[in-house]
């Protein structure tokens, strides 16, 4: 187990909460996951660079949660720091004309409501998406014929050695489920997005028939981490799963959805060790019978 004095000597200092042996479970659209060594609430960017430092000097390993959505947790916990993006980091604003800027925690049900509140129209399809703003940059999250490179100018980031970032247009190199940040150490702070002046009812009227389609479709009411596999080409993942009969599969708690079969669900007290078995078999079975390898979507972190 890494040495955690420096780091919460660091945090103390610079006026982050310190939690041990925090339940993820608490922090995970899952509801699943044992307990993070340490669990650091952090509000702004000068306490995450310090914090960064921390963990940089004494060499202690971290990982850096947003909204907590996409992601799958050990029953074993996390042996490690754990960096909670809160206060600054959940801020929506207007920067000018149509341009908002959303902190990396902000989630993006409260930069859809606030766009629709100031008549901006270009973020409806983001509406119902459990995800937040830095996660869904860095993943270039997307539904209903709408993904994030289609509204985001400009990303905010901070080097694992505390170094400010920003990038935008061709640099952000978009792609299916992909950005420049994906598998870097760098940590998106802050998003800017430029929309289009729109009517609020027609604003309105979009978004609530794209929640009304998704609750028909999607176990909204349901503990997930929403699409588990990534599309793959020329096919979708849920048809697959649902050709080989596997709908309503389950092991232990966790559970094929029988509304949509990409997702896989909580029934109340899934682990790790249960949803991991899922997906196994899941995978198995469509190579099996399709002969298509599915890749996971949703992060994995122990």
């Amino acid at each position: 187990m890494p040495d955690y004095m420096l780091t919460d000597h660091a945090a103390a200092a610079c006026g982050c909460e310190i939690r041990r042996d925090e339940p993820m479970k608490l922090h995970t659209t899952f509801r699943i996951g044992g307990p993070a060594d340490r669990f650091y609430i952090v509000k702004t960017v000068k306490q995450l660079s310090c914090m960064l430092g921390a963990l940089h000097d004494s060499n202690t390993p971290y990982f850096v949660l947003g909204n907590g959505s996409n992601l799958l947790v050990s029953d074993q916990g996390i042996r490690r720091a754990v960096l909670s993006l809160s206060g600054d980091f959940r801020k929506v604003e207007l920067i000018g004309g149509a341009a908002v800027r959303a902190g990396a925690a902000a989630t993006l049900a409260s930069v859809c409501a606030f766009a629709r509140e100031n008549c901006l129209t270009g973020l409806e399809f983001a509406w119902g998406i459990p995800g937040s703003v830095g996660g869904a940059a860095y993943m270039n999250a997307g539904a209903y014929g709408g993904e994030m490179k289609d509204v985001v100018r400009r990303v905010h980031s901070v080097s694992a050695g505390g170094i400010k970032g920003v990038a935008e247009g061709e640099a952000l190199k978009f792609s299916y489920r992909k950005s420049r940040y994906t598998g870097t150490g760098d940590i998106i702070t802050s998003v800017e997005y430029v929309l289009k002046p729109g009517s609020s009812t027609e604003i309105s009227g979009k978004m609530e028939e794209l929640m009304q389609r998704r609750k028909e479709k999607q176990p909204y009411d349901m503990p997930s981490a929403g699409s588990v596999f990534k599309r793959p080409e020329g096919a979708y993942a849920a048809a697959l799963i649902e050709g080989c009969g596997l709908k309503g599969l389950t092991v232990g708690e966790a559970q094929v959805s029988p509304k949509h079969a990409g997702f896989i669900v909580n029934l109340g007290n899934a682990s790790c060790g249960d949803v991991l078995q899922l997906i196994d078999r899941i995978r198995e079975t469509v190579y099996r019978e399709k002969g298509i390898q599915l890749e996971c979507e949703v992060r994995m972190t122990e």
